[in-house]
């Protein structure tokens, strides 16, 4: 068994050689070499659904640049070009006005400049920023998802491969066992038996062999997508190792880092707090709106009883007195809706903390899992190499040595399937105590 491991251990180094050698970049045949650093770098710029999230928070802050713009200056430039068709064309019928219709032709331009709205543009431009900043957070969310996907892919591919290997070398010893008693049934030392015996457990590697290959070839497609391919890509990925003995902080400290750093309660916070903005800027909608206003300029050809120039400066407030309580209605809701965001937040700390805490007890239940089934590895091969050497002295039946080998395969790939389980579990837990979120925000996914 150790000979096979180092055979298919040399075929896969001499694979990942022979793609780092090969001049220009690796088509769909050729396998690329991919570390987890390099994966999570691609998926970052690959993958659609963190592009999507990144237009989506660059257009709510698109929103925040609108509500900000009352608090500053308003420019226009005016030109007109008017013909009156007779003297008395100011007196024109409609409600009380001044039109002071006359011939001419002038430019101009007017300014306006908010003095107070008592608040009420002020907080809904804080509103706006407050959401901008959970679009952002939205996005850094999509990020860690990302990553932690691109992580349990590129574990679950290793695994397979690993496990693919397992079968390979359980299928090469079962051919010399075969090989071994066919001889010795061939020369009347075995029985056809004990050929037959040889055949099934053969044939059972075979099997295991073609479903490890189509496991490892859909962890390969499954991978390429999560990294942003369309089409089909191999890889040779550089293995991990899992550390059984690995100590986490406790559940609590973790626990006080995930209600830190997660960006879905970030979110969660930043809409709560836009809400009450909001709700404080309809409050303020009913108090006086006071503006500054200056318009100037020249009139190039006009009625005689107009100026050259002209300029206005003036102070403007405006008061509103009732609306059928519309103001009144949207502060209320807005209230109500901060409210809710508020309730909506001490939900999902409740759930974080939960689920924490189960990431913590998964991935210590996958190390013991580790430890015992290494321990049962153990065992099986003594187990195996004992029954060998019972059944080459003739002192044990190919049954014994039949089920010390099937004993042995299930251990090796239980002992496999554990190894990759810690390292997937581990990187759940640094999803859930928002660990990745801090990579994802730095963009590198390292």
């Amino acid at each position: 068994m150790r000979r096979g491991s180092a055979w298919v251990a040399v075929l896969i180094l001499a694979s990942a050689a022979a793609a780092a050698q090969s001049p220009g970049a690796a088509t769909a045949a050729d396998p690329e070499a991919l570390t987890l650093a390099q994966a999570r770098a691609l998926a970052l710029k690959n993958h659609p659904d963190i592009a999507a999230s990144d237009y989506r928070a660059q257009a709510q802050h698109e929103v925040y640049v609108q509500s900000r713009a009352g608090l500053l200056p308003q420019v226009n430039l005016y030109a007109d070009a008017v013909h009156a068709g007779a003297d008395n064309t100011r007196l024109m019928a409609g409600g009380i006005n001044n039109p002071s219709v006359f011939s001419r032709t002038a430019l101009g331009v007017g300014a306006s400049q908010l003095i107070t709205d008592f608040g009420h543009t002020a907080n809904l431009a804080a509103s706006s920023r407050l959401q901008a900043n959970a679009a952002q957070d939205v996005a850094l969310t999509t990020r860690a998802q990302v990553l932690l996907a691109v992580d349990h892919d590129y574990f679950a591919l290793l695994q397979a491969q690993a496990l693919e290997v397992v079968a390979r070398q359980t299928l090469e010893t079962r051919q010399l066992l075969l090989q071994r008693v066919s001889i010795l049934a061939q020369n009347k030392l075995k029985s056809d038996l004990d050929v037959s015996f040889a055949q099934v457990g053969t044939e059972d590697a075979r099997l295991l062999v073609q479903r490890a290959h189509s496991d490892a070839d859909a962890a390969q497609a499954t991978l390429a997508t999560v990294l942003g391919y369309r089409d089909v890509h191999t890889f040779v990925l550089a293995d991990q190792s899992a550390d059984a003995s690995a100590v986490e902080p406790g559940a609590a400290a973790l626990v006080v880092q995930a209600l830190q750093d997660r960006p879905e309660l970030a979110n969660l916070r930043n809409q709560r707090d836009a809400a009450q903005k909001l709700a404080r800027s309809l409050r303020d909608a009913r108090l006086p709106t006071v503006s500054a206003v200056f318009d100037a300029g020249n009139a190039p050809t006009h009625d005689a009883r107009l100026p050259d120039n002209y300029s206005a400066a003036g102070i403007t407030v405006s008061v509103p007195l009732f609306a059928g309580g519309l103001y009144a209605a949207r502060q209320h809701e807005a209230e109500l809706r901060a409210r809710a965001a508020d309730a909506a937040l001490r939900t999902v700390e409740d759930e974080v903390a939960r689920d924490v805490r189960v990431a913590v007890l998964n991935l210590n239940s996958a190390r013991e899992r580790l430890r015992t089934s290494a321990q049962l590895r153990r065992y099986a091969t003594t187990a195996y190499e004992l029954a060998e050497a019972r059944y080459r002295a003739g002192s044990s039946s190919i049954v014994e040595l039949s089920q010390a080998q099937l004993a042995l395969t299930s251990a090796q790939l239980e002992e496999t399937a554990s190894r990759y389980e810690v390292l997937s579990r581990a990187a759940e837990l640094e999803y859930q105590t928002g660990a990745t979120a801090d990579a994802a925000a730095l963009g590198t996914g390292g």
